[in-house]
């Protein structure tokens, strides 16, 4: 059977991949095209055709445009998706510019970094959509890891926050997510995580070691509710 539906990804370190999500991408029949968005040209003709356009985590800030000027040209491309109301999905830094994109404020977070396992709570006054619920599940810990947060979207609805930072998933319309928080993970797909952010760990005093017996831990059942949370949204948004 041809693929007859495409997604593309946006990355921006090539660890930070699909993850979890890479098989249901795959059973619903979906061709994946990569753009690395530090060195692609623009404009992205792709990303306005793409069923579905995914953008990926990565360790600068939205600010930080003049350091990385290609973001400029990312957060347009992601403005324009949104405008015309087609599916999307961010996730960290990629939540972080459709929030840039949708005219809020990004910014260091006042908390501190937040690297580690830990809850995420159903916003206040919030009844979560059906297929968000798996991540809702009492004791379910997923993975987070910024340092960065945002001022919600006025266009949005807030889905979940923690306890550190209150806006972790956000939606607009019924096209698009942004996830501060990272339900993608997989246990042994984090052991290129712990290489390509170790001066970032050193830095922040957070032990290797302790986050792998975590991952290994919390991993597989995250991986499990991942698993039914894709599946939801996708039947959802496509």
């Amino acid at each position: 059977m041809a693929n007859d539906r495409k997604a593309l990804i946006l990355s921006h370190v090539a660890f930070e991949d699909l993850g979890s999500l890479q098989a249901p991408l795959e059973q619903r029949n979906f061709e994946i095209a990569t753009v690395v968005a530090a060195s692609a040209p623009f404009p992205w003709t792709q990303a306005a055709a793409a069923d579905l356009l995914i953008v990926m985590g990565g360790p600068i800030g939205v600010y930080e445009q003049q350091e990385y000027p290609f973001l400029v040209d990312e957060i347009s491309c992601i403005r324009e998706r949104l405008q015309a109301g087609k599916p999307i999905l961010g996730i960290c830094l990629g939540a972080q510019l459709m929030a840039a994109a949708l005219g809020s404020r990004v910014y260091p977070g006042q908390n501190g970094k937040e690297i580690g396992w830990s809850e995420i709570h159903p916003a206040e006054g919030s009844v979560p959509q059906k297929w968000f619920q798996p991540l809702l599940t009492p004791g379910l810990r997923v993975l987070h890891w910024h340092g960065d947060t945002f001022d919600l979207p006025s266009k949005a609805r807030l889905l979940a926050s923690s306890d550190l930072y209150p806006n972790q998933a956000f939606t607009v319309g019924n096209f698009a997510l942004g996830l501060q928080f990272h339900p993608e993970v997989t246990a042994n797909g984090l052991e290129s995580w712990y290489v390509g952010h170790a001066c970032e760990l050193s830095h922040a005093r957070i032990s290797v070691p302790s986050l792998r017996a975590d991952a290994q831990a919390y991993g597989p059942v995250l991986e499990a509710a991942a698993e039914t949370f894709w599946d939801g949204w996708l039947d959802a948004v496509l």
